[in-house]
Order: C-alpha cells, then sequence, then structure tokens
C-alpha cells in the first residue's frame, strides 16, 4: 500500500470558468480506519459537471468545498482494511470517495458492487447517480407518453444519452441536441433516437423545428442558454420539463446582455401551462433498486448502450474536468485512479 494519500484539493475559487490554478495536488497521511470503519482505496473517480457548483461558496442545495479541502466526487473504491463486518478485505463499493487515493468510511451510503453484474466502472455512470438522473427524472416529471416527443440536451452524456433510449423503450420518439456531427450520428446510428441537432448549428432553431414537427412534449433541461431559447417556442401545451442542470450558465459572473425575458417564459408557462420542475437525484432515492434492477436488465440484454470516456491518473482530473464543462468528453467522464 502506498505510503501517501495523493488528493487534489480546493487552492482557490474560480471566477468564471476554472483553470488548473484552481485546484493542488498534495500529498497527505493515508487515514486509519477506526472501530466500525473500513478504508477505501479509490480505484475509479467520477467527474461530473455539479462539481463546478460545489467550487462557489454561494448558497445551494449541498455544502461547498472549503479551500483547502479534497474536491468531491463519486467512487468506485476498494476496501483495503475493515473494522466493518460488512464490509470485507477486498470488497469493491460505490462510495463518495473524492479526489483523492484514500478514504475512510463508516459503511453509510455504501453500496457494493458486484463485477460480475456489469463493469465496475458503470456505478459511476449508466447504473450510478446519472443513471439514476435520467431514469428519475424522465419517469417521474417528464411522464413520456408513447408518440409524443422528447427533446433532451446534452444528449451525447451519460445523462442525456440514457434519457433517449429510456424515451424509445417508453414508445416515444426521441430527439438529441448534442455538439458535433460525431455525437449527433452517434445518438441516431448508435443509440436510436429518431433525430440529432447540433448545438453549434448556425441555425439552431430552423434546425431543430425541422426535427420536431409536432412541437415538443417533454424537455429535459440539461445545458439552459441558447439550448432553452430554440426549445422554448416549441413547446406543446402541458409539456413537461424536467431541470436536470444548466451548465451553459456554470461559469458566468453576471446575467446575460439583453432584455429581460422572464415575462415571455411567464406568459408561455400559463398560456401552455407547462410543468417546470427542477430536481436533484436524491430527490428520489427510495427508487434506486427499481432504478437497477429495470436499467440493468435492459443493459444484459442490449437494449440500452452506454459510452465512457477513461482519463489515466489522479493528476489528469483537473484538466480532464476543465474540458468537461465545455463538452470535450465523449461519454462517462471517468478517471482510472489506481
Amino acid at each position: 500500500m502506498a505510503a501517501k494519500n495523493r488528493r487534489i484539493v480546493l487552492a482557490a475559487r474560480p471566477h468564471g470558468e476554472p483553470t488548473l490554478q484552481n485546484f493542488r495536488l498534495e500529498e497527505a497521511v493515508v487515514p486509519t480506519p477506526r472501530a466500525g470503519e473500513i478504508l477505501l482505496r479509490t480505484r475509479w473517480l467520477s467527474l461530473d459537471p455539479y462539481m463546478r457548483g460545489r467550487m462557489s461558496a454561494a448558497k445551494s442545495y449541498a455544502q461547498p468545498v472549503g479551500i483547502g479541502e479534497p474536491m468531491t466526487g463519486g467512487t468506485v473504491s476498494e476496501v483495503m482494511r475493515s473494522e466493518h463486518p460488512d464490509f470485507p478485505v477486498g470488497t469493491l463499493v460505490q462510495a463518495f470517495g473524492g479526489w483523492q487515493e484514500f478514504s475512510v468510511s463508516d459503511g453509510n451510503g455504501l453500496r457494493k458492487v458486484d463485477p460480475a453484474v456489469a463493469p465496475p466502472t458503470t456505478a459511476l455512470g449508466v447504473l450510478g447517480m446519472p443513471g439514476t438522473t435520467a431514469y428519475t427524472g424522465l419517469l417521474n416529471i417528464g411522464e413520456p407518453k408513447p408518440g409524443e416527443t422528447v427533446v433532451v440536451a446534452a444528449a451525447a452524456g451519460p445523462v442525456g444519452s440514457l434519457v433517449g433510449q429510456i424515451v424509445k423503450l417508453k414508445g416515444a420518439r426521441a430527439v438529441g441536441i448534442a455538439g458535433g456531427p460525431e455525437k449527433c450520428a452517434y445518438l441516431t446510428r448508435e443509440l436510436g433516437f429518431d433525430a440529432a441537432v447540433d448545438h453549434r448549428s448556425d441555425d439552431l432553431p430552423g434546425a431543430l423545428a425541422a426535427a420536431c414537427p409536432k412541437g415538443i412534449d417533454v424537455y429535459f433541461e440539461n445545458v439552459g442558454g441558447a439550448v432553452f431559447e430554440a426549445v422554448l417556442p416549441l413547446l406543446n401545451d402541458f409539456a413537461r420539463m424536467p431541470v436536470c442542470g444548466l451548465i451553459a450558465g456554470y461559469n458566468a459572473t453576471e446575467l446575460p446582455p439583453g432584455p429581460d425575458r422572464s415575462p415571455l417564459l411567464m406568459r408561455a408557462v400559463l398560456t401552455k401551462r407547462l410543468r417546470i420542475q427542477g430536481f436533484i437525484v436524491w430527490d428520489f432515492a427510495s427508487q434506486i433498486d427499481a432504478f437497477e434492477r429495470e436499467v440493468g436488465g435492459w443493459i444484459a440484454d442490449g437494449s440500452v448502450k452506454y459510452r465512457e470516456d477513461v482519463v489515466e491518473g489522479l493528476e489528469n482530473a483537473p484538466e480532464a474536468f476543465i474540458g468537461l464543462l465545455k463538452g470535450r468528453n465523449f461519454g462517462k467522464l471517468i478517471v482510472h485512479v489506481a
């Protein structure tokens, strides 16, 4: 076992886009588990957009990362030492170990990972938090019905790609919005989306309207910004909009220029009787077992496909995370730590 615990801490809070200077790689003593605790070694680390919010001190649904503290993050970790009867040495678990090689847990919130069922990395993606987000947000708030048109932003990412595939399994029409022809082709050719629209198009509103000739019944929001502006006029009466993320504005330091468009939005909410609901994945924590059974079955029978983008080395996590916020990853972004 390593003598030191390499970890990446928050060195300074970013103003606008994060830079490498906002992170610091340092070494600390490997923690020692006490009675009832286990020592975990991080094997894989998940990188996700929500982490940008944890770098900010602004009030949110979760506490921010403190300066000098390890960045937060989901992990697949291996039990190295155990003082807990339920977690023997060698057990793989889905944990929240953060951006570090070693962490200690009392077992609360851990879920065992069985590599015989699916590759361990899926516990961070299609069978983990992103997959749960897609499943619960779509089915509880979006409620897609056969024949309806469902649009999902960031559709080539781990959340959006599963949303679109579930839409198809529920008998609705799936339209994905993604960045670049390669990602758009992946959606239609590999994942079975009915149409894909490049958000970098010279005429995004026109391209989206052409892909949705009967309007939009459900819009799964991951992005905001110009994508939402293209979607809004196409929403049908009684359309539903699960709001999962707003990545287009995560690095914003002020409100966008231009006139106040909130009256336009509120008029659409009223006249079209729209349902817009933000959610956090843990709002539906009671459905995790059902999610794992159903989506796990779809993966096993080939109904659902997934893609992973794996980066080697904990030291490369900051650069990979900065790229994630710019859409450089293709699939679920994971760091192979050890």
